[in-house]
């Protein structure tokens, strides 16, 4: 999901909501949710994101929407990637990996299948 961020200092959360097609009140739950979600607010007491924080409610809804991770999940995935224990996974790899593992295990269950059909018409082993 490459989302293409404007080059500006400061977000407001309505643009925000648009950039990410997360809803704003979806923003500020994730704020109370994720310690790491900590946009400034200005004088009048308007959320003030930094380029950062919109990458981050980026990977936040890749975690939640897209690899369906609990919100603890996500906050422990996004901690251990903070501290650098663990790699932001590849999307395509993920997906390529669980293709082969789908194809194996198919294989198998049409070689259970074949084995079940010549023991139910009298043919051993």
């Amino acid at each position: 999901m490459a989302q293409a961020i404007p080059d500006k200092l400061y977000f407001r959360i309505g643009e925000v909501a648009d950039l990410t097609e997360v809803p704003a009140y979806v923003l500020r739950y994730w704020e109370s949710e994720f310690k790491l979600l900590r946009p400034k607010k200005n004088e009048a007491g308007q959320r003030l994101y930094r380029k950062k924080d919109v990458e981050l409610v980026l990977r936040i809804k890749t975690l939640l929407y897209g690899e369906r991770l609990t919100l603890e999940g996500a906050r422990k995935r996004l901690l251990a990637e903070s501290r650098g224990e663990v790699e932001p996974l590849d999307t395509g790899r993920r997906e390529a990996a669980y293709g082969e593992a789908l194809k194996r295990m198919r294989g198998r269950l049409e070689t259970i299948r074949s084995l079940l059909r010549r023991d139910r018409h009298g043919r051993g082993p």
